[in-house]
């Protein structure tokens, strides 16, 4: 078991030996000026088509019926799979059972019509968003072969194959490339609204954070119609909550997930109001939010694992595992291990969170594979429980590609594990400074800057962050925020003549 106050070091505990080589951003990077020169035919591709078998929720086929009867079901599965391809080409949630259907029809299309490339980037970006929902990651190669083959067969105006490309990309982690197909698409339909939130979420991801405002600014000016106007106002909440505009960013949420579609669309914004919730510490509103995304669409993931992280606030140990292990079966992703892993640390079950960091391992080398950069987070797994140098040579690396606020966080983080304060503090200024960037109200990164300082022994700082710390939130890790509790009794009350803080 690592302790926060015990830096650990050596080679040995390394996650990673070595840091993987960025091959899909180049092979991404590449794919926008080879695709639209042209290519070998689409029916090459089919040939080596992967046979996989239909995930978990694939619908049934409809029962024999009379003749109307099936004419009316044929006819409610297109309407249902028209509304399910606007959904995925407009980047909006979608329900797995219906993603499924849309992924076999479209699989069915390309193989009669090689050449149909709106199918191609149909398929493509339902793959991307499967991808989101199960965390198959043999699902992201799929999309980049489906995706490149329309760019191959219809390269011209093809603003489908270009924004997917761009969704795909910030999925892997690959914010440069996302930029360059979003800016693509953007050039080529200037008017399409769906382009620029996956614009916006490839400049935060690089810490151009201007050029995100200025997207946001452009989108709402578009006034796109009522169907888009849920996505607009999700998007805005969470460009608000990275600028510090909490109220701000709750409002837009709230009214989204009023506003929403489809249970699936209104369970995503739902989830995203329950993690506004969490990161202001409101234990019992954030469970409510999750749990009401849960019973509105039980394949979201992401509001099962926020479930687990708010009964485990709430002292509600064994309902918390239970939740983190049913996010875990639904959508096995890395950092959802990395949560429960440190959540069994926390509970001294030690054994139970070995195995969630070796599991942790298994899938960060899974998504590596698929070209999913987790660069980030395998430098904080080294900063807290591994080899503090690897942290900080990995994120330094990450840094130096896409510097943006958590990069930033977590490299000061990693250099304060490895004994470089100074440098340490940087970064956290970076982090938590307004005027340097940092705009988000976050308690881990206040944790961090604090514990720096306290290092540095500039107490009066270092107060103030920890305090913030745990005004913010005082749940917000199940091993850093009795750390924070326990540095604050150590430093004392304030002196009378210090700075109060804000």
């Amino acid at each position: 078991m690592c302790s926060l106050d015990n830096r650990p070091s050596g080679p040995t505990a390394s996650l990673l030996t070595e840091p993987q080589p960025p091959r899909r951003r180049r092979v991404l990077r590449r794919l926008l000026v080879g695709s639209l020169a042209g290519g070998a035919a689409a029916g090459a591709v089919l040939l080596l088509w992967p046979q996989h078998p239909a995930p978990r929720g694939a619908a049934a086929p409809p029962a024999a019926g009379s003749r109307a009867q099936g004419a009316a079901q044929a006819k409610a599965q297109a309407a249902a799979q028209a509304a399910t391809q606007t959904a995925v080409l407009d980047g909006l949630p979608a329900a797995l059972p219906d993603l499924t259907s849309l992924i076999g029809a479209r699989e069915s299309r390309v193989r009669a019509q090689p050449k149909d490339a709106r199918a191609w980037a149909v398929l493509g970006a339902a793959y991307v968003e499967r991808a989101r929902r199960t965390a198959d990651t043999a699902d992201y190669p799929r999309a980049e072969r489906a995706l490149q083959t329309s760019l191959r067969t219809a390269a011209k105006g093809n603003t489908d194959a270009l924004a997917a490309l761009a969704a795909l990309a910030n999925a892997r982690r690959d914010f440069a490339t996302a930029r360059q197909f979003g800016e693509a698409a953007l050039k080529a339909a200037p008017k399409r609204w769906s382009t620029y939130p996956v614009l916006i979420d490839a400049y935060d991801g690089l810490g151009d954070y201007k050029a995100a405002r200025s997207a946001l600014d452009k989108l709402m000016a578009l006034k796109p119609g009522a169907a888009a106007k849920p996505a607009v106002m999700a998007r805005a909440s969470a460009v608000y909550r990275d600028r510090g505009w909490r109220e701000d960013a709750v409002a837009q949420v709230t009214d989204a997930a009023a506003a929403a579609g489809t249970p699936a669309e209104q369970a995503a914004y739902l989830t995203q109001a329950g993690q506004l919730a969490f990161e202001r510490g409101e234990r019992d509103d954030a469970l409510r939010h999750f749990t009401a995304a849960v019973r509105l669409d039980p394949d979201q993931p992401a509001a099962r694992a926020g479930q687990g992280r708010a009964l485990a606030a709430l002292g509600r140990t064994q309902e918390a595992l239970t939740a983190y292990q049913g996010a875990l079966g639904h959508r096995p992703t890395p950092d959802v291990t990395l949560e429960l892993a440190e959540l069994y640390e926390a509970l001294g079950m030690g054994q139970q969170a070995e195995a969630q960091y070796a599991l942790m391992q298994t899938r960060v080398r899974r998504e590596a594979d698929a070209g999913v950069d987790d660069e980030l987070l395998v430098g904080r797994y080294e900063a807290d429980h591994g080899d503090a140098q690897e942290g900080v040579q990995r994120l330094s690396a990450e840094w130096d590609r896409q510097p943006g606020i958590e990069v930033a966080d977590a490299l000061g983080w990693a250099l304060h594990r490895a004994g470089d304060d100074k440098e340490a503090l940087r970064y956290a200024s970076i982090a938590t400074d307004s005027t340097k960037g940092g705009g988000v109200r976050s308690a881990s990164y206040a944790f961090h800057r604090g514990m720096i300082e306290r290092d540095l022994e500039l107490d009066a700082s270092a107060r103030r962050h920890l305090q913030d710390a745990l005004r913010i939130n005082p749940y917000f890790s199940p091993l850093q925020a009795p750390v924070a509790r326990a540095t604050l009794s150590t430093l004392g009350d304030q002196p009378p003549d210090e700075e109060a803080p804000q």
